[in-house]
């Protein structure tokens, strides 16, 4: 073989990692949807539609970090890493989002 390694292409990582953040926002997507539908199932409640709103609303605070990141992403060669606030927003969207569709589904 000679020794030569094949050079690494960088551009490889950075779209798995867009196609990532773009799987997960889809994922998050759908557990919003699915909330928005079990808070209005059998009539809307007080309490299912404020769960519902806070799941909305965690689903756009996800929806712009991600947006952030794939932007971050397709800007540069070589990005930089991801934010610590930036991920521990991520992070807490998508856990305090399972933890009110487990609320909704409860």
């Amino acid at each position: 073989m000679g020794g030569v390694t094949p050079g690494r292409d960088p551009g490889l990582q950075p779209e798995r990692t867009r196609l990532a953040w773009r799987r997960t926002t889809l994922s998050g997507t759908v557990a919003a949807v699915l909330a928005v539908k079990t808070a209005l199932h059998g009539g809307a409640s007080t309490g299912g539609v404020l769960t519902c709103a806070l799941c909305c609303a965690l689903w756009l605070g996800f929806l712009w970090v991600a947006q952030h990141r794939i932007r971050a992403l397709a800007a540069a060669p070589a990005p930089r890493a991801l934010a610590p606030r930036h991920a521990t927003a991520a992070a807490l969207c998508t856990v305090a989002l399972a933890v009110c569709a487990a609320a909704l589904v409860v």
